[in-house]
């Protein structure tokens, strides 16, 4: 099985176990094994990668374009943790990555209402930055 390193910066440990990396794409990739798989949040469709990615249009601040593809997109991540390297980005690592993390967690098990908290505890304190942000990680279900 291919996993990140847990005491590696970025990565957080969902409840079932898997470890995904969230980052920023401003920063310089950090050092280590590269992903497998990355889910990329941002306005414009990034640069190709070395690995495969899926991009979700997501302005800076707000909230996924297209909720639906969204969804599909953290499923599909959330499949492949099981056994690949994946990570999820946007420009600085905290809003857009945060929320996503959040949404995420939900998937794997943590109540909707408690999601932002597991995230600015296991991932980063300045996780979902917008009260929009949080609102939308407490009604994703």
């Amino acid at each position: 099985m291919n996993s990140w390193d847990v005491a590696a910066d970025g990565v957080m440990r969902l409840p079932s176990g898997r470890l995904v990396r969230g980052r920023g794409l401003r920063n310089p990739l950090p050092e280590g094994p590269s992903p497998d798989f990355g889910l990329y949040a941002q306005a414009r469709q990034p640069p190709s990668f070395l690995w495969e990615s899926r991009w979700i249009r997501w302005h800076d601040f707000w909230l996924p374009s297209d909720r639906s593809e969204f969804r599909s997109a953290l499923e599909e991540l959330l499949r492949r943790s099981e056994t690949e390297r994946v990570e999820i980005a946007c420009g600085g690592g905290f809003g857009r990555t945060g929320t996503a993390l959040a949404c995420l967690a939900v998937l794997d098990g943590v109540a909707a209402e408690g999601a932002v908290t597991y995230v600015r505890e296991h991932y980063s304190h300045r996780a979902v930055e917008t009260p929009w942000q949080r609102r939308f990680v407490s009604g994703f279900a």
